[in-house]
């Protein structure tokens, strides 16, 4: 696994783990997205936080020292939105998440409201209303379509794990009985949208990700070359033997593709 088996036009790439970690640059990201850019490489940076907007993104990994446009950003809202869209436009959503959720949808043509709504989307917030939760949990009982943004049970924090969107979907769920719909990573519908945003093909497209659980099986599973950094979730090359598939390449973090680059 020292290289990538097939000519690489596009790259896609987890945000968390991969590019910064804590809100601090990884060494060698700056380098690497700064060599995408000059070369005009088609690329998206993915996440699974629907908390931020995409320019919101953009301010943040900018004062990380990372220049990023906003366009190359892809989050597990924007996927959530178009999804929706897609199968009921102009359609109605109760949402249960911040601004980066509520702006997708509305981008995409979604009213929200409480009152008898086509879907309830449940994403990520930094504080969990009791009262959210439990009027998704009526809405869903009486016939809502349940959708989350993403299936991660934590998120990270300076202080530790927090509760993550993944958590507050299985009370949903315990509650009713409905297992929502999750849109983003491991979905490889998340992978399928992220190359539709930037007309890439599978075949000639790597996906970066710290996670083999949700970056590399959500890569291998839409056709991409996978590339596993060790800077995040991941830290060493053995916990990738307990999991029955694995990546294309393992390398110590992504300063190790800048030589990749045409």
């Amino acid at each position: 696994m020292d290289r990538v088996t097939r000519e690489i036009r596009s790259w896609l790439m987890d945000m968390d783990g991969v590019l910064v970690h804590e809100e601090h640059a990884i060494p060698g990201a700056a380098e690497f997205v700064a060599g995408l850019v000059e070369r005009g490489i088609p690329f998206l940076v993915l996440t699974n936080n629907s908390i931020y907007t995409r320019r919101d993104l953009a301010a943040r990994l900018a004062a990380s020292g990372l220049a990023i446009p906003e366009d190359r950003i892809w989050t597990s809202a924007l996927a959530t939105a178009r999804f929706i869209a897609d199968q009921r436009p102009n359609g109605t959503a109760y949402v249960v998440g911040e601004a980066g959720l509520t702006t997708a949808l509305h981008q995409a043509g979604y009213t929200l409201t409480e009152r008898d709504p086509d879907y309830v989307v449940l994403g990520e917030t930094r504080t969990y209303s009791f009262e959210a939760i439990t009027r998704a949990i009526r809405l869903v009982e009486n016939g809502a379509r349940f959708i989350a943004t993403n299936p991660d049970p934590t998120g990270p924090s300076v202080e530790g794990s927090i509760p993550a969107t993944g958590s507050v979907a299985a009370l949903i769920t315990r509650a009713t009985g409905i297992e929502p719909y999750y849109v983003g990573k491991p979905n490889p519908l998340m992978m399928r949208s992220a190359l539709n945003r930037i007309d890439a093909h599978s075949e000639t497209t790597a996906m970066v990700g710290d996670r083999m659980d949700t970056d590399v099986v959500s890569g291998l599973e839409a056709g991409l070359e996978t590339v596993l950094v060790l800077t995040g979730v991941t830290k060493s090359a053995e916990e990738t033997e307990r999991f029955p598939y694995r990546p294309t390449r393992i390398v110590d973090s992504i300063a190790a593709l800048i030589d990749d680059l045409p």
